[in-house]
């Protein structure tokens, strides 16, 4: 899942880097180019609720290996769009909503695999593994795109990604299981120490999806709004961050490729971090302490570093700043994923997915908004308007109790303070 994770996000975020060719050869701006951006974002959005039913009902061994096949075609068809075709922006904002369509599928099978495989006292590192791919995929993705483009063009930067995914959809498919208890080589003790950290299953994955409970559930809006202030500044870094070193900071093309690695490689560490501070705090102070005090301490964090990057003169150290910001709001990556398996269980693949739609839709926002603001107003505001959004996701995350289950099924959900189990 991680590497899976990784490709998607090289899969999305090269046209960010592609885009500075592609703007000169399609003729358009930063906010044509910006709708293309939002167009996938909001293919990826609408899909994201089916996308955890498919993963419910059929299992995510095998949605999975089909969304992988999906997005490898529609990556490799985004540079079969002529330049001098009719409807030509048109044709490249609906490819790309329809490989939003297929990567809507990644996380809302990620966490209904993990629901079935992690206890729930490990699902903290987990899910850092799992969001460390987005840093690591997007982290490649400037060097690796820009390499590619000065061999062989920018149509050919999207060939390799679609050949990596095609290749990602067979080795799935034969690895994964959608159970545990399916696995040839998990034995009787691995089996044996997962089933003791899962929550008794008051669901089964043919059984109704609760959406009373859900539509109606504290949690599930505060996960929603927190996760939209989530997305609309990730996607700040995602979609204009390489154009932002370009153009805003004067930096060259090699350049911007190497300063704008350092904002995903602090994503990774910031995942990877998150995910053993969520689990070891969850340990000792409980897992409101540990999943949504983390959430509320990581988006402090984040609108200060925005606020204070974005008005640094030096183009390093404001990078350096800005990275810092990327960093501090993905300490708080596994404590959404892990929330959503905590309170949902067999559900959890609808949940996440629902939580995951106010992500993109602030996504969408963001990859339209931000270059109108940036145009208008400079780029300086355009961080702010970041730093100001997030603050909502700390209101939000206030109201999130991982221990507020969405169908009770008469279990202490706390965790042992010396073992971190999950007591029955």
């Amino acid at each position: 899942m991680f590497i899976i994770s990784a490709i998607a996000f090289l899969d999305r975020t090269n046209i960010s880097v592609a885009g500075v060719e592609m703007r000169k050869e399609y003729a358009i701006d930063q906010v044509e180019l910006g709708w293309v951006f939002s167009a996938f974002l909001i293919g990826y959005a609408l899909f994201q609720v089916p996308a955890g039913w498919l993963a419910t009902r059929f299992g995510p061994r095998i949605v999975l290996t089909g969304a992988l096949i999906w997005w490898g075609l529609f990556t490799a068809a985004t540079a079969l769009i002529h330049p001098q075709g009719s409807g030509a922006l048109l044709l490249l904002a609906l490819t790309r909503f329809a490989l939003g369509i297929g990567e809507s599928v990644v996380y809302p099978c990620g966490n209904q695999f993990l629901s079935r495989w992690i206890p729930a006292q490990e699902r903290g590192k987990a899910n850092g593994w799992i969001f460390a791919g987005v840093g690591a995929g997007s982290g490649i993705t400037p060097p690796l795109i820009t390499a590619i483009i000065l061999w062989g063009g920018w149509r050919a930067s999207f060939y390799v990604c679609a050949a990596v995914g095609l290749a990602a959809a067979g080795i799935w498919f034969w690895l994964s299981r959608d159970r545990p208890q399916e696995h040839p080589s998990v034995n009787t003790a691995e089996l044996a120490h997962i089933e003791a950290g899962l929550p008794p299953a008051k669901a089964r994955s043919g059984d109704p999806i609760p959406w009373r409970a859900i539509l109606s559930s504290r949690n599930v809006w505060g996960l929603f709004v927190s996760y939209f202030a989530f997305g609309y500044v990730i996607w700040i870094f995602f979609s204009w961050f390489f154009i932002y070193l370009a153009e805003a900071r004067q930096l060259d093309v090699k350049s911007s490729a190497i300063f704008s690695m350092l904002p995903f490689l602090c994503m990774t560490f910031g995942c990877l971090a998150g995910g053993v501070i969520n689990d070891r705090v969850s340990a000792r102070y409980g897992l409101y302490w540990g999943r949504s005090g983390l959430g509320i301490i990581s988006f402090v964090l984040t609108g200060l570093f925005l606020a204070s990057g974005s008005m640094v003169d030096n183009a390093p150290l404001a990078v350096l700043i800005l990275a810092g910001g990327a960093g501090a709001i993905y300490l708080s990556q596994s404590s959404f994923w892990s929330v959503t398996a905590d309170i949902s269980g067999q559900h959890s693949g609808v949940v996440s997915g629902f939580m995951n739609m106010g992500c993109q839709i602030g996504g969408a926002l963001t990859s339209t908004l931000t270059p109108m603001i940036a145009a208008q107003f400079g780029w300086t505001a355009a961080f702010i308007a970041g730093s100001a959004v997030v603050l909502t996701g700390v209101l939000a995350w206030a109201v999130v109790d991982p221990n507020r289950l969405l169908e009770p099924v008469g279990i202490d959900r706390s965790l042992e303070s010396t073992t971190g189990a999950v007591t029955a």
